[in-house]
């Protein structure tokens, strides 16, 4: 399956008040052919959280790079992996945590 995913740069920034902001900054967008989405939980004793991982495809990109954020079917996915699948194809490592 293929979807269009938006691509985002995570942007961090102190309040006034001491607090921290964070916004998505667009960095364009990009095809994805994913794979099968598999579920786990992390975390220590009575903070687990639920999270899926995901591993898909994509055209070789400059911008797809570990930390940034993309966006498709609903769900914010951060950028985990990127290496080398073959000429002009890049493989990622995705994960989102609920």
């Amino acid at each position: 399956m293929r979807v269009l995913a938006g691509l985002y740069r995570v942007v961090e920034a102190e309040t006034p008040y001491g607090g921290r902001s964070v916004t998505f900054e667009t960095v364009g967008s990009t095809w994805l052919k994913c794979g099968a989405r598999r579920r786990g939980e992390r975390g220590d004793g009575d903070q687990r959280r639920v999270t899926e991982s995901l591993t898909a495809e994509a055209r070789n990109d400059p911008r797809l790079a570990v930390g940034r954020v993309l966006r498709f079917g609903g769900a914010d996915w951060t950028v985990l992996t990127v290496e080398d699948l073959r000429p002009g194809r890049t493989k990622l490592g995705l994960e989102r945590t609920r």
